[in-house]
């Protein structure tokens, strides 16, 4: 699905009432526009196609393009002559996390390794048994949007077993490495976009999936609205957002964060690597303890716990899984500590959401104590 054959018609469904575009391609390769520009009929509007990634950044989280413009002849508009020297606001703090993060991990989860662990994980998610019955649940799709994409692993997985259309949106650079990633499937296309702005038209997805992703915004309830609105009747919508911890945990994770979020990124991969490591020798134990009675007050259960999960899900993050290699573990521990936002949830909230959305039919599944995974069909 090149940009010229599919993003155009996006658009124009999106801003039908308002104003048609037109694709003008300045570079392109085999089918894919490498650089472009989507440019309204009054020629006022433009959004840039640099690198095979169209990007629909509005204000504070828009790059400067001003030398973009000037290359290509094109007129800045008042907006985006503003956002040359604009502050970058609460977003972009967030987006710079996830930039350097996909630029570094550009491989994760294509690795033939990664994949039994983040797949069975997934269908755990979304409540199937097997990658057999996700790959049936995706054939029965139309037209999917991916938001958070990350290096694209899921994306890729996705459009090899849709049928119809796949497209991802992501605000950071993640969105140029899913588009490496993906570009020789033709039934996928990836854009650069804002979620709270997405430049698809409402009531348009079969089916839309943000794992992991809402909680990194400045507001995840008002991010899980925007999304619903693009599902269209019947259609279905995933999200996973973090759990509330208990009390142990969230000390730990608020006294770390506070540090953790000023350092610059390759500060704090330095940082989490002591995180890594105690993740790492905690599994070497191989122990297990068994507990007769709960600890209510921290909200640990009873019951027989491995001892590197037990701290791991109580008191404080320290990833450590086999199937990855030593930075990608401290990769994911840097995922949890270096974001501005990384909201926590119950949830008692979430079905409040279900109640405001007139949604009846949803459903948890427990995927890891951490998180709270929630599929949902629209009414």
């Amino acid at each position: 699905m090149p940009v010229r054959e599919k993003l155009l018609e996006v658009l124009n469904e999106r801003f039908s009432d308002e104003e048609a575009f037109t694709l003008k391609v300045f570079e392109s390769t085999d089918g894919h526009v490498n650089e472009g520009v989507l440019q309204s009929s009054e020629g006022v509007h433009w959004y840039p196609i640099v690198d095979g990634v169209p990007c629909f950044l509005q204000g504070e989280l828009q790059p400067d393009f001003s030398e973009f413009a000037a290359r290509h002849g094109l007129t800045l508009s008042s907006g985006q002559q503003a956002q040359v020297c604009a502050r970058r606001q609460e977003q972009s703090k967030t987006n710079e996390t996830f930039s350097d993060k996909w630029r570094k991990f550009k491989n994760y989860g294509h690795e033939a390794e990664h994949k039994d662990f983040l797949f069975g994980w997934y269908c755990k998610k979304l409540g199937v048994a097997n990658v057999d019955e996700l790959k049936a649940f995706y054939h029965g799709k139309g037209r999917v949007l991916e938001v958070g994409p990350g290096s694209g692993f899921n994306t890729r997985f996705i459009a090899e077993n849709c049928p119809g259309e796949v497209f991802a949106l992501d605000v950071s650079e993640a969105a140029d490495t899913t588009y490496h990633n993906t570009k020789d499937l033709a039934n996928c296309a990836v854009v650069k976009a804002d979620l709270m702005e997405a430049p698809f038209a409402d009531n348009y997805f079969d089916f839309i999936i943000a794992d992991g992703v809402l909680h990194h915004t400045p507001n995840t309830k008002d991010a899980v609205f925007a999304l619903f609105n693009k599902v269209k009747p019947g259609g279905q919508f995933f999200f996973y957002i973090y759990r509330k911890m208990g009390a142990a945990r969230q000390f730990c994770d608020s006294y770390i964060r506070e540090s953790y979020t000023q350092m610059a990124p390759e500060a704090c991969y330095a940082a989490c690597e002591g995180l890594t490591e105690l993740g790492r020798e905690l599994s070497k134990l191989n122990a297990k303890i068994t507990l007769e009675k709960p600890v209510d007050v921290l909200g640990i259960p009873a019951g027989t716990h491995d001892v590197q999960r037990l701290i791991y899900y109580n008191f404080v993050k320290c990833f450590w899984n086999d199937s990855f290699d030593y930075e990608t573990n401290n990769m994911v521990n840097f995922d949890w500590y270096h974001p501005h936002n990384a909201w926590q949830h119950t949830e008692d909230e979430v079905v409040t959401w279900m109640e405001e959305l007139g949604v009846s039919e949803y459903s948890f599944h427990d995927s890891n104590p951490n998180g709270i995974s929630v599929l949902l069909t629209k009414p």
